[in-house]
């Protein structure tokens, strides 16, 4: 494996998606990761089976027509995958041709069907048995036409110095085809014909043919989440510049252009409403399964249905940076990426293919020792190598995660890496953030309170200067209570942040400030007559911002500020409560205004008046006390902990820099989603578990079985197409989930 160092001035390794085609078993997946961490200039390499793609951090200089080629030498197909490319259809693609993709399956089972018939027919007492040429003649086209594709990727296999699953079955097959041949040219002319086996060979290729095409629709399935988003996405939108409006492709439209949007279209990109208003289904990109009300100055997301209204959008987004490409991104990147577990299955995988060899020569050698019959030993050896199949192990991982990510796609859950879906679902504990995240983020100002000597509308003129440039929700709630009473916000200058605590700013010749009892606590002013008023005000659950001259540690007034927890909070605490997941409240707010809203929601653990540097202090904290910690936050300052914790849980409400740093991303601001969240994470990590336990336990039994002669090769044959197809399918059941189910 080729490494890179990557010094401070370096440029950070890109990264490039390939689709790899050929590929039948998780030991493929494993040669084409060797072969490509090979390369120089690439740091590390994935394969994912069950999407067929590979995903290479790698110099920015390689050309990805090196990794191509890489990829070709071990035997594989590879193709660039560009940004925005929808996922391969490889099982409703037509072969070559123009045929449905089921052909092969269906010529070699009617080719088959003769040679398996009497079979069946013989316990009802018919004896139908063909010629043996007839059988030869049957079995033939089968043997080296339509299972050819094995012959040649078994090759590629010894080639390159691995073994897969191609391998097993060529070997497998042409043992039994090879017996039965001998034995037919043996008894040529001698009368009579012996027992042959060309019915094994070819029923065991019918039947991993029909398992792999029944696999590849299967794995279609658990990709429909990516087309469905993917098929939101107008190819053109109607423009208007300079008066004229036409249909342009989407690729043309630039920021700021105007999109007019007609009802029943969807809306092509990212933006803000100048004119109409509208209701719009976002219920694919959001979850929300009731159509919103959007008016002028309202925003838009490309892909939302309009509804019945006209609107004219001013473009904010296109292309890779709307909201909808971001999601789609982010799911791929979650369904490309490899659990932490399926390292296990990579290992056993390594070695897999040549210590089933080992095992099918030992039945062979073992037979002929202990019974001196060369044809029985040899259709054991052969159910041996038809039995073991290394596909269920790796597809039992990557189907249950793009089935568990997609699905929760579809219902507002983003999950941005396989890593957080498998550590979510051992969460003992959620850490909400409070405004924003459990309230409505929305506050008004409830009560304006000068000190003696102070006017009502000065405290709040000045106070409003403070607040003028600041999109803090606190601060527009002054300024629109200033706006309401006519008041005109004095100049300020020299204004800055003060982190945790407030800010401050020259304001008509004097240095005031205006923030928490922390900010009043450090200035060294006395809150005198007005003590007792925030007090009594903080034990309402309101939160109090001082106003104080710095000059003279002077107290100006308070401002006390009230927020309505969200409809959905206490249920959704609730809910996690009733799934034995503790919850805690970390918040900069006050103590008094923390513990009110606390107790409304029935947490019972609360950590007040915490600075956003010390957020992360506090949840490193909890795990380091053994807990599995997720974070909830939707603001800049709550990115610190969603980094800190197990797992970070950012609204969508809320920051661009909080949902970059999350793992897992709601899409509405709806607290409920967290338990969704983890219980989804649950369901499909029980999946991965049982797929792998089935994966496992199939050939820990399937090849003993075979080889002490238990087995036939066509029961062989059965059972391994059935093992992946069972292993999908299982997966498969995670769609039927929905948010909110016990």
């Amino acid at each position: 494996m080729s490494t890179l160092a990557h010094p401070a001035s370096a440029a950070p390794p890109r990264e490039l998606q390939l689709q790899i085609s050929g590929m039948t078993c998780a030991s493929c997946a494993t040669r084409v990761e060797k072969a490509l961490r090979k390369v120089a200039g690439v740091a590390e390499a994935s394969v994912n089976l069950a999407t067929e793609r590979a995903t290479v951090q790698a110099d920015p200089a390689l050309d990805a027509a090196a990794l191509e080629a890489a990829v070709v030498r071990a035997g594989y197909g590879a193709t660039r995958i560009n940004e925005g490319d929808a996922p391969a259809e490889a099982a409703d693609r037509p072969s070559a041709g123009g045929l449905p993709s089921w052909w092969p399956i269906a010529l070699s089972g009617l080719l088959t069907l003769p040679l398996i018939l009497p079979m069946l027919l013989a316990p009802l007492g018919v004896d139908a048995m063909l010629p043996g040429a007839w059988q030869w003649l049957l079995a033939t086209p089968v043997q080296f036409g339509l299972g050819w594709r094995f012959y040649r990727a078994g090759y590629k296999a010894v080639r390159a110095g691995s073994g897969n699953m191609d391998l097993l079955v060529a070997l497998g097959t042409s043992a039994a085809y090879g017996l039965s041949a001998y034995l037919l040219l043996a008894h040529a002319g001698h009368g009579g014909m012996p027992h042959l086996y060309f019915e094994a060979s070819a029923t065991v290729i019918t039947l991993v043919l029909l398992g792999k095409w029944l696999e590849e629709r299967a794995k279609r399935q658990t990709t429909e989440a990516i087309r469905a988003l993917n098929a939101l996405r107008p190819a053109t939108a109607r423009v208007r510049r300079h008066g004229l409006e036409a249909d342009v492709p989407i690729r043309q439209v630039r920021i700021d252009d105007l999109v007019v949007v007609r009802p029943g279209e969807r809306v092509p990109v990212d933006g803000e409403i100048v004119e109409g208003r509208s209701h719009l289904d976002e219920s694919m990109i959001t979850g929300e399964s009731l159509p919103v009300a959007r008016s002028v100055g309202g925003r838009v997301t490309g892909g939302a249905l309009n509804a019945e209204g006209a609107l004219l959008v001013r473009t904010l987004a296109v292309g890779t940076e709307t909201t909808l490409a971001r999601i789609i991104r982010l799911v791929e990147s979650a369904q490309a990426a490899k659990a932490p577990i399926q390292r296990i299955v990579d290992r056993v995988s390594a070695v897999f293919v040549p210590v089933v060899l080992v095992i099918a020569l030992v039945t062979l050698l073992a037979w002929v020792a202990a019974t001196g019959d060369w044809e029985q030993a040899l259709i054991n050896a052969v159910a041996v190598l038809v039995i073991a199949c290394p596909c269920a192990l790796g597809l039992a991982t990557p189907t249950a995660i793009m089935a568990g990510t997609g699905v929760a796609a579809t219902h507002g859950i983003l999950i941005k890496d396989a890593q957080a879906l498998e550590i979510a679902h051992a969460i003992d504990t959620v850490a909400f953030d409070k405004t924003g995240t459990l309230t409505e983020g929305r506050p008004t100002l409830v009560a304006v309170r000068p000190a003696p000597g102070i006017a009502e509308d000065e405290l709040l003129r000045l106070a409003a200067a403070l607040q003028r440039h600041s999109e803090h929700p606190l601060a527009r709630a002054v300024l629109a209570q200033a706006e309401a009473r006519g008041l005109a916000p004095a100049a300020a200058q020299n204004a800055q942040a003060l982190p945790g605590r407030g800010l401050q700013a020259q304001v008509d010749g004097r240095t005031l400030a205006l923030g928490s009892n922390r900010l009043l606590a450090e200035s060294g002013a006395a809150a005198g007559v007005l003590a007792a008023q925030g007090e009594r005000l903080q034990a309402e659950g309101r939160t109090v911002a001082w106003l104080i001259c710095t000059d003279d540690a002077a107290v100006l007034g308070l401002l006390a500020f009230g927020d309505t927890v969200k409809p959905a909070a206490a249920p959704a605490v609730q809910r996690l409560q009733s799934m034995g997941i503790g919850t805690v409240m970390l918040t900069g707010d006050n103590r008094g205004s923390a513990q009110a809203v606390a107790a409304e929601l029935g947490i019972r653990e609360v950590q007040a008046d915490v600075l956003p540097a010390d957020k992360a202090g506090a949840v490193a904290a909890l795990r380091a006390g053994g807990r599995i910690v997720a974070m909830v936050g939707d603001g800049i300052n709550d990115a610190p902990a969603l980094a800190a914790a197990d797992v970070g849980i950012a609204m969508s409400t809320g920051t661009d820099v909080a949902m970059e740093t999350a793992g897992i991303t709601l899409m509405q601001g709806d607290p409920s989603l967290v338990a969704d969240a983890i219980d989804i994470s649950r369901r499909t990590y029980a999946k991965i578990r049982q797929n792998l336990f089935w994966a496992f336990a199939y050939n820990v039994v399937g090849i003993p079985l075979a080889a002490l002669g238990w087995l036939s090769p066509v029961i062989a044959g059965a059972a391994m197409a059935f093992s992946s197809v069972s292993v999908v399918g299982n997966a498969l059941l995670l769609r039927r989930w929905r948010p909110g189910r016990p």
